[in-house]
C-alpha cells in the first residue's frame, strides 16, 4: 500500500506550477499524491488527508503568506484527530527578504515537522519523508 500525502497551495495563493511539479515527481517517487490543488484552506488539506488516512501534509506557498495561512494548523490537526500527521511547508512562505533560519523557526515553533525554503530540490522533500516515516521506500 503507498504512502498518502496531501499537497496543495494553501491561503489565497493560485500558484499551480510547483504544485504539479511536487505531484508529478512524488508520484513517481512511489507515493499516492492527493492533490487538493491551489486556494485552500486548512481545513481543506485536513479533510482530505482525514478521507484518505493520510500520513503526510505537504503545504506549499508562493505569494508570500504561508506563514499567516499557516498558523494554527498543527492544533487544527490535533483537534481533528491527525496528532502523529507530518507537516511539511515549502515555497515562498514570507513577504520579503528575512533571514531563513528565523522563518524555519517560527514554523517549527508553530508545529510544522519540516520547512523548506524557495528553490529547494523536490528530492529532499523525498527523502525527509522517507526518513520522516522511517522507510527507505515507499510501496
Amino acid at each position: 500500500m503507498k504512502t498518502k500525502i496531501v499537497l496543495g497551495v494553501i491561503g489565497a495563493d493560485c500558484h499551480a506550477v510547483g504544485n504539479k511539479i511536487l505531484d508529478h515527481v512524488l508520484t513517481d517517487a512511489g507515493f499516492e499524491v492527493i492533490n487538493i490543488g491551489v486556494l485552500s484552506s486548512q481545513e481543506d488539506f485536513i479533510n482530505a488527508a482525514i478521507e484518505t488516512g493520510a500520513e503526510a501534509i505537504m503545504v506549499s506557498s508562493l505569494y508570500g503568506h504561508g506563514e499567516i495561512d499557516c498558523r494554527g494548523l498543527r492544533d487544527q490537526c490535533n483537534e481533528a484527530g491527525l496528532k502523529d500527521i507530518l507537516l511539511y511547508a515549502g515555497g515562498n512562505l514570507v513577504v520579503g527578504k528575512q533571514d531563513w533560519e528565523n522563518v524555519e523557526k517560527r514554523f517549527l515553533k508553530m508545529g510544522f515537522n519540516r520547512v523548506y525554503p524557495p528553490g529547494t530540490s523536490p528530492e529532499k522533500g523525498i527523502e525527509d519523508l522517507r526518513h520522516d516515516l522511517n522507510r527507505t521506500q515507499t510501496g
